[in-house]
């Protein structure tokens, strides 16, 4: 027997999950074994849709009177671990009249394994709708496949959002012939987005000229794609061009918060001393807490070298309703520096260190503790070892730290 408010709770707890999911990946309290365990929770509800057959697929199609993008995930997953494809064009007419919903169907192809795909990516691949070639692409990179064919034309397309998405594919997938479609792309003046990827798949597969400086550009201006360059530009700079780098933007106003993480991202111990003194600054502590703890890789929480907040700061939205201030707290999840202690700490280990040379989570930049970070460290710091695999490396796909736990950690068992 079907009950029907139980299948109703397993299709709205799929779709909050996956919205939360979303932002656990890029958290920085998260490690893959927490991201496991909640992967098992959001498996569990979707697997309940999927007993519950026809009535599973009725509630998720009523919740999409009002989509979301966790909505579409909560309704394409089941579809597709059932076997029932022909329900799927509905989903594709949706996801085409509501174009910011199109991340929850991307998700849910990307997290059913590959086998059940047979057919449906090649399907969007082929297809005339420019918004199904985007996701064909976007699945196939994430699953890290090659599209073959279908990225070839798409890097040609007058479509911005699917040129882009063929140029990302080309950086994630490691196409090193592929690299001089990135550079004629970085000639694009009228789309920043087409420009941004085509620099960042370009300096991926090895190029740290010409695509390295537009990186450079791009972090040093306000844009959407600031972040995403300040991190894999930094990553790739030598350690005397990343200094000079971060004096430079710490010239320009309001980028404290920026060149905070930089002198995490750019490894340096020099740096360190002034890391510890951003750490006075209640705005900016646990930011450069996390800075610090991405060169040395400790973990303050740990190592008790963490204090209680402030009683002054204010963590997120309040309940004011005349407060305009609905803004997250953007260093939610962070710990809290104790100053002094840290200080000791530095004082007591910093013969350890030496000054101009790269040091990521307590080492001098190697391959092994970049594996060994993707297996143990948080989220952010995952992030970071994966981009310096393919660094190290070019012509190496990139880590997909997105992807469901269970497939990230087959991947890590071969990986030495």
């Amino acid at each position: 027997m079907i009950v029907s408010t139980v299948i109703q709770q397993h299709a709205e707890d799929a779709a909050v999950l996956h919205a939360v999911r979303t932002s656990l990946t890029v958290a920085p309290h998260v490690r893959l074994r927490h991201l496991r365990r909640f992967d098992d929770r959001l498996a569990a509800h979707l697997d309940g849709l999927v007993v519950a057959g026809d009535t599973g697929w009725a509630h998720c199609m009523r919740s999409l009177e009002s989509p979301t993008p966790g909505r579409v995930f909560a309704a394409a997953v089941p579809l597709i671990e059932a076997g029932r494809m022909g329900h799927l064009g509905e989903i594709y007419a949706l996801v085409e009249a509501v174009p910011q919903i199109q991340r929850g169907l991307v998700a849910a192809l990307a997290w059913v394994e590959r086998e059940k795909l047979q057919g449906v990516v090649a399907a969007l691949l082929t297809s005339s709708s420019v918004v199904r070639r985007t996701i064909g692409i976007a699945v196939c990179a994430l699953h890290r496949v090659d599209p073959g064919s279908g990225r070839e034309s798409a890097l040609e397309d007058s479509s911005v959002a699917l040129r882009a998405r063929a140029l990302r594919s080309v950086g994630e997938l490691g196409r090193q012939n592929l690299t001089s479609a990135c550079l004629e792309s970085l000639r694009a003046e009228d789309s920043a987005e087409i420009r941004f990827w085509a620099a960042w798949s370009a300096v991926l597969l090895g190029n740290r000229q010409v695509a390295l400086d537009v990186l450079k550009a791009i972090a040093s201006e306000p844009s959407p794609f600031r972040q995403r360059a300040l991190q894999l530009g930094l990553q790739a700079m030598k350690e005397d061009a990343a200094e000079e780098f971060l004096r430079r933007l710490g010239e320009s106003r309001d980028t404290l918060r920026l060149v905070i993480q930089g002198s995490g991202i750019s490894g340096d111990p020099a740096r360190v001393p002034w890391l510890i003194q951003c750490m006075t600054e209640p705005k900016a502590a646990r930011l450069a807490g996390e800075a610090f703890c991405l060169m040395m890789g400790l973990d303050l929480a740990y190592l008790d070298l963490d204090r209680k907040p402030p009683t002054e700061i204010e963590a997120g939205p309040n309940d004011d309703p005349n407060d305009p201030n609905v803004e997250m707290d953007p260093d939610d999840g962070l710990p809290w520096p104790d100053q002094k202690l840290i200080q000791a700490w530095w004082n007591a280990n910093s013969h350890r260190f030496q000054p101009g040379v790269r040091y990521f989570m307590g080492e001098p930049l190697n391959r092994q503790n970049c594996v060994r970070v993707l297996k143990e460290g948080f989220q952010r710091q995952r992030i970071a070892a994966a981009i310096y695999l393919s660094l190290l490396n070019p012509g190496t796909q990139l880590f997909e730290w997105r992807a469901p736990a269970w497939r990230q950690k087959r991947l890590l068992a071969t990986m030495t």
